[in-house]
């Protein structure tokens, strides 16, 4: 029982975090962190695509949790020059 508890405890919490990443990636225009910044080219696409995860996980839709995928990836690409 303690066991479920803590994982419960420990998911929520991730979820928690990946929502404040998210939010702050859509409406700041930036990711938090060295480590998450360099790799994330455009921080708004990354941000609304972990939104959609997070709401497509809470909805039970594969299809638009592939769109936010879809858009964490565009936010990992360089766009236009």
């Amino acid at each position: 029982m303690f066991l479920f508890l803590a994982m419960g405890l420990v998911l929520l919490t991730v979820v928690i975090w990946w929502a404040v990443l998210g939010l702050h990636a859509l409406l700041l225009g930036r990711v938090p962190g060295w480590r998450l910044a360099r790799p994330v080219k455009q921080p708004r696409l990354w941000g609304s695509g972990a939104l959609l995860v997070l709401v497509s996980w809470h909805a039970r839709s594969p299809s638009l949790c592939a769109v936010g995928v879809g858009l964490i990836a565009l936010g990992h690409v360089r766009g236009p020059a």
